[in-house]
């Protein structure tokens, strides 16, 4: 299946309207609609309404939308020219606003290019430990992605180590997915949470409030290397982006995002890898990311 069908994305019968049932596949652990998963329907939407590839979306995020509701998805084209369009989507349940996307679609031909990030070193899908949940998830979008340790912060058994605190990844892929795209590299960028809780020493819980991917090329490749970089948290609020890389090592997009932290004051979760010594104590909640 494709991303669309993935994320449940249906059309109407008005080119600039879209729906989505939110269901617990595309939800947290905690209820709610994954915020990349809401950005990769609004991508998929305007994409889809345009006929054009996004080349950049940012997504502010406004409010939840819990299982078994409908987010109306209503597509405004604002300027179109002969190569790039400007548009913005607007997701509501109902009469309230869950997100707004703005959005940048087209392609252009240019005689450069180059990559010049770089990916970190670190050991291939299958030598890597998986990653797993310490809290019980029930029915949500993490029974739907296999995920990976790649890179931690304290040394452990089959990942690369992290040469300065704030940075870790994790290979993930999406089984039921046959390729990737925009809308499925949207879900992925939805990370800088997990950075934070690895990050941090105290046990938090953190909800994004906002999501920008930046595509550079999409190229086929089964598993995705989520780089992710916490630059800062200060006054209850952490800051970090995302590099989402091909197996090959190809840049296939970047994602920054701003989140809400807090102290988290319920059952251990499993942000975090196990340490060395196989203490699990430490806990964050996943919710957005």
């Amino acid at each position: 299946m494709d991303a669309r069908e993935w994320l449940g994305l249906q059309p109407t019968h008005n080119p600039n309207r879209w729906f989505l049932p939110v269901v617990p596949g595309i939800s947290t652990g905690g209820g709610f609609l994954f915020g990349g998963c809401g950005l990769g329907a609004a991508i998929s939407a305007l994409e889809g309404t345009t006929g054009r590839p996004v080349v950049w979306a940012t997504a502010q995020y406004l409010s939840f939308a819990r299982p078994p509701s409908i987010l109306d998805i209503d597509v405004t084209i604002a300027v179109s020219g002969r190569q790039t369009t400007q548009a913005r989507a607007v997701g509501h349940v109902g009469g309230d606003e869950i997100l707004t996307v703005n959005a940048a679609l087209g392609r252009r031909t240019f005689p450069e290019s180059g990559q010049y990030a770089q990916r970190p070193d670190v050991p291939p899908p299958d030598a890597c430990p998986v990653r797993e949940s310490r809290w019980n998830t029930g029915d949500s979008i993490l029974n739907r992605l296999d995920q990976r340790w790649a890179l931690t912060a304290t040394p452990m058994e089959g990942t690369a180590t992290a040469e300065a605190p704030g940075r870790c990844a994790v290979w993930t892929r999406m089984p039921d997915l046959l390729g990737v795209s925009a809308p499925a590299l949207a879900v992925l960028g939805d990370y800088v949470p997990l950075g934070l809780g690895v990050t941090t020493s105290s046990e938090i819980t953190s909800n994004s409030l906002d999501n920008t991917l930046r595509v550079v090329q999409v190229v086929e490749t089964e598993w995705v290397l989520v780089d992710i970089r916490v630059d800062a948290i200060h006054d209850g609020f952490g800051h970090g982006i995302v590099h989402l890389w091909a197996e090959d090592g190809t840049l296939m997009a970047t994602a920054s995002q701003s989140a809400l932290v807090r102290l988290w004051k319920g059952p251990g979760s499993g942000y975090r890898p196990a340490t060395p010594s196989g203490d699990d104590t430490t806990t964050t909640e996943e919710t957005d990311g």
